[in-house]
């Protein structure tokens, strides 16, 4: 009797008519760990989809076998899919915002699981949804069972989707991108989790990820795709050590290179004094109201064309930091952009100055409207905020479209036609198209494979010579920081626990918080 959990035979996935997976072969056997690496849009998310026919039906086009155990699903019942989703084939989504619903609290939706597959319900499913929470590592896990998922940073809303898909203890676990919006010390966390999991448990783990390091250390078998086939498959440590396919030693290649370009001391773009967000906890009618000090007296300056990199873990602050400097929260604190405060003006007031602040957000679906085209996301800002004919308009889209990396022809397209990606480089172009003095780049990387990350950090980098941009650069992957960061500042629990020049941070760091960082991205940095 084969071994085989799951076998993919001749799978062909077509959207429209056009191809995204072709006749591809695939095994993931009992209790192993299965990686499918390569860059966005090679077909992995759609292939991993396909398992638990995810994936839209109109417009999409499927043929070949897909069977668990010997049962067919590809075109199976309805009712047979909702016995196995969530129960023994489980999944990780890349974009936990889009994923989590918004009405409903954490205990609430990780309890539906629980409820629909294992008829637990009361005082014992709040008790095994205490125990998931803490097993991904959700600090303070009953304060956070009352909590929405807007309530939470991008890497703990990654964590509850774990928890999630971890309550039923399934079969096959399908992780696409599970630890994309989490910093290196929690990555390293669930890393050991999911495979301690997969050995107590004796499940099987497919892996779909950018980051070969992360691959390296868990999967025991690796299948490269591009252009939606496999182009090669072994086991893991012999692709890594002797990789046969010139694409898959491309990606291994490819690592975010080179430095910040010099800069001469110039005037300050940016300063920010003293700031602080804080958020109320509870408190009632007869009850003294709590507050979490998010961002906790933080002071910071960027001189024009510069570059700086803000780390730290998820929940540190860096986020809402950012946020509360584009006046898109309420602080308190004194924040000069170009000379002029804007703290102190109200949301008419601030609207010239909009143009000249833009933001790339940490989703880039969740911030992309599903209702419009690429072309129409793109020129938005340019009919808000310029006086350009429509000509000038669709020039400028096209331009910007090349600029990051895309097909200037896919602009008449909508955002659920492009991989995670792509949705980056969109959401990138959109920021870039009216080439403001300030740009926010909220883990502007974090969706992208290795070999495109190499391309935006030459590109964000290009641009800020070519225009002389000035980034504030939100980010977890300490590498991208440093081939892209002027000066950096390290946040821990809403505070700066370290600043400094981005060389002088990555070969001397100083702070013990800031040491744990850099071990836990490379041992080799500490």
């Amino acid at each position: 009797m084969s071994d085989n959990l799951i076998e993919i035979r001749n799978l062909n996935v077509a959207f429209n008519g056009q191809v995204a997976v072709r006749d591809l072969c695939l095994d993931i056997r009992a209790g192993e760990c299965l990686a499918l690496v390569g860059e966005s849009g090679s077909g992995k998310s759609v292939t991993a989809h396909s398992i638990l026919q995810l994936l839209p039906e109109c417009g999409t086009q499927s043929s070949g076998s897909i069977r668990y155990r010997g049962q067919q699903l590809l075109g199976a019942e309805a009712s047979t899919l909702r016995a196995l989703r969530g129960n023994r084939i489980a999944m990780i989504f890349q974009e936990p915002m889009t994923s989590l619903n918004p009405l409903h609290s954490i205990e609430k939706q990780i309890g539906e699981t629980l409820l629909v597959h294992k008829g637990l319900g009361g005082k014992a499913a709040q008790l095994r949804i205490l125990e998931l929470l803490e097993l991904v590592g959700i600090a303070n896990p009953r304060e956070r069972l009352k909590a929405y998922p807007h309530q939470l940073s991008g890497g703990q809303r990654q964590r509850v989707m774990i928890a999630m898909a971890l309550a039923c203890e399934p079969e096959l676990l399908i992780a696409d991108e599970p630890t994309t919006a989490l910093d290196v010390t929690v990555q390293r966390k669930i890393l050991l989790l999911l495979k301690s999991l997969q050995q107590r448990l004796g499940m099987s783990l497919l892996l779909i990820s950018h980051d070969l390091n992360l691959v390296r250390s868990i999967a025991q078998r690796v299948c490269v795709m591009r252009g939606g086939e496999i182009v090669e498959q072994a086991a893991c440590e012999t692709l890594f050590t002797a990789p046969q396919h010139p694409y898959s030693c491309e990606l291994l290649n490819a690592e975010p290179e080179g430095e910040a370009l010099p800069r001469d001391e110039r005037e300050a773009v940016l300063e920010v004094t003293d700031l602080s967000v804080r958020f109320p906890l509870g408190g009632g009618l007869f009850q003294r109201k709590t507050w979490l000090h998010a961002v906790d007296g933080i002071s910071l300056s960027i001189q024009r064309g510069k570059t700086l990199g803000i780390v730290g873990e998820s929940g540190s602050g860096k986020s809402t930091l950012g946020q509360a400097i584009l006046r898109l929260l309420d602080s308190a604190g004194s924040i000069r952009f170009q000379g002029e405060a804007l703290d102190g003006l109200n949301q008419k007031q601030l609207r010239p100055w909009r143009k000249q602040m833009q933001v790339v957000f940490q989703d880039p679906f969740g911030s992309l409207s599903p209702r419009m085209s690429v072309a129409q996301i793109i020129s938005e800002g340019l009919e808000v905020h310029s006086q350009c004919t429509a000509q000038e308009c669709e020039a400028q889209v096209i331009q910007v479209l090349k600029e990051v990396g895309l097909d200037p022809q896919s602009r008449h397209r909508y955002p659920h036609e492009f991989s995670g990606g792509q949705r980056q480089r969109i959401a990138i172009a959109r920021a870039l198209v009216l080439k403001p003095a300030l740009i926010l780049l909220d883990e502007p990387t974090s969706a992208l494979d290795r070999t495109v990350q190499k391309q935006v950090v030459a590109l964000l980098r290009q641009l800020q010579e070519k225009h002389g941009l000035t980034y504030l650069f939100i980010s977890h992957d300490l590498s991208v920081v440093r081939a892209l960061a002027h000066d950096m500042i390290v946040i821990k629990d809403g505070k700066v626990v370290e600043r400094g020049a981005s060389h002088d941070v990555f070969d001397a760091p100083q702070h013990p918080y800031t040491r744990e960082l850099l071990a836990a991205a490379h041992p080799g940095w500490a």
